[in-house]
């Protein structure tokens, strides 16, 4: 098993930015994939990023292409995203997740929100 925790959501201005982290629990060369989906009220959960950790192309959503950059620190077993150019309806709990031995894990979610 493996455990999540995401950090860095709040509030933000349209056109500004925040930085996400999930910290898991084990290594992440120990995980498949890793990555982040949000989910809003009345929608279902949807693809932000997903990397495979040992190599190989990222699965983007095509409404997060040029506004993103992702980043690890292994030693720290974590995973940054930085949301840039932020959108009012970027608005969302960012949740973390990962593949490990087949089994989809889920951290509680991080709430972002974009208003003025």
């Amino acid at each position: 098993q493996v455990q999540l925790v995401e950090s860095g959501g709040g509030l933000a201005q349209p056109g500004g930015s925040l930085r996400l982290s999930c910290t898991a629990s084990r290594s992440i060369f120990e995980i498949a994939f890793m990555g982040w989906y949000r989910q809003t009220p009345g929608h279902e959960r949807e693809l932000v990023v997903v990397i495979p950790t040992r190599g190989g192309t990222p699965e983007l959503a095509d409404s997060w292409r040029g506004r993103f950059t992702i980043s690890r620190d292994d030693a720290k077993n974590t995973l940054h995203l930085q949301l840039n150019n932020l959108k009012v309806e970027d608005t969302a709990v960012y949740y973390c997740n990962a593949l490990y031995y087949d089994i989809n894990y889920w951290g509680k979610g991080t709430l972002v929100t974009v208003a003025t």
